[in-house]
C-alpha cells in the first residue's frame, strides 16, 4: 500500500535560483520514507535498524515557493534477503509529477554495523503492506 505525506514548501527550501534546491527533494523523500518504515514495522521491529544504501532521483519539474506544498508518496517495490526497495514520488498539490525516486534500505546489525538478513517478522510485515 502506498503511503502519502503532505509537506509544506518552506522558505529555507528555496535557493538562489528561486526554486526548491535539489538536496531538499531528498529530505522530502526521507520524511515520507521514514513514516512508511515506521508504519510497516509497527509492533514488529525497530525502524532504526535500517540504513539507506541507495537513492536515485529523477527530476521532472522544478518546485517553487508558489507551489506551497508537495505530496510525497512511497510504496514497496521489492523485498530482498537483507534489503527492500521503495518507489517514491514527489508531486505538487495539484498532482503534477516533480520527481521520481528509487530507494534501497538495508537491514543493519547494530553490533557489527554490517548488513543482516531480514527477520521473518520484518519480511511478513513488509509483505502485508505490499501493493
Amino acid at each position: 500500500m502506498a503511503h502519502e505525506k503532505a509537506i509544506e514548501i518552506r522558505w529555507r527550501d528555496v535557493d538562489a535560483y528561486l526554486h526548491v534546491n535539489n538536496a531538499v527533494y531528498a529530505t522530502y523523500l526521507e520524511e515520507c520514507r521514514d513514516e512508511w518504515v515506521e508504519r510497516a514495522l509497527a509492533g514488529v521491529g525497530d525502524p532504526w535498524d535500517f540504513v539507506l544504501a541507495r537513492v536515485a532521483i529523477d527530476f521532472r519539474r522544478e518546485l517553487r515557493l508558489e507551489d506551497e506544498g508537495v505530496v510525497v508518496s512511497c510504496r514497496l517495490e521489492r523485498i530482498g534477503n537483507s534489503s527492500f526497495t521503495l518507489r517514491e514520488q514527489v508531486r505538487t498539490r495539484d498532482g503534477e509529477l516533480s520527481a521520481e525516486s528509487e530507494a534501497v534500505l538495508v537491514a543493519r546489525d547494530r553490533e557489527t554495523g554490517r548488513s543482516r538478513p531480514l527477520t521473518e517478522a520484518e519480511r511478513a510485515a513488509f509483505e502485508a503492506i505490499r501493493d
